[in-house]
């Protein structure tokens, strides 16, 4: 029997995706709560619908892990060493001169 539980509960349906998409490639199975109302919503803010990820309960610590980093990640922007321009912290290379700053 299937043990699903919740995990997360998503700004957006982009941020669900996005992060269904980084446990899918660790492994994890995800499925998303709420996702099929965005099309009852029309021309909506993207905003507006909370989509929840639910995973298997055996999931649970890998995918916790999953959804930390991703969470450390959300404050900590950078700046760009050859072009000075600020990057998110989603950004692994410059989205301005598509520098990588893990390049020497």
């Amino acid at each position: 029997m299937d043990n699903w539980i919740n995990l997360y509960r998503a700004s957006h349906t982009l941020e669900a995706h996005a992060l269904k998409g980084a446990l899918e490639v660790e492994g994890v199975a995800v499925r998303l709560n709420g996702d099929g109302l965005s099309g009852a919503l029309g021309e909506l803010p993207v905003d507006l619908l909370q989509v929840t990820l639910l995973v298997r309960a055996e999931d649970r610590s890998k995918a916790g892990r999953v959804i930390e980093r991703y969470q450390q990640r959300q404050g900590n922007g950078w700046l760009c060493g050859q072009c000075g321009e600020e990057n998110g912290a989603i950004f692994e290379v410059c989205w301005c001169c598509h520098h990588d700053p893990h390049d020497n």
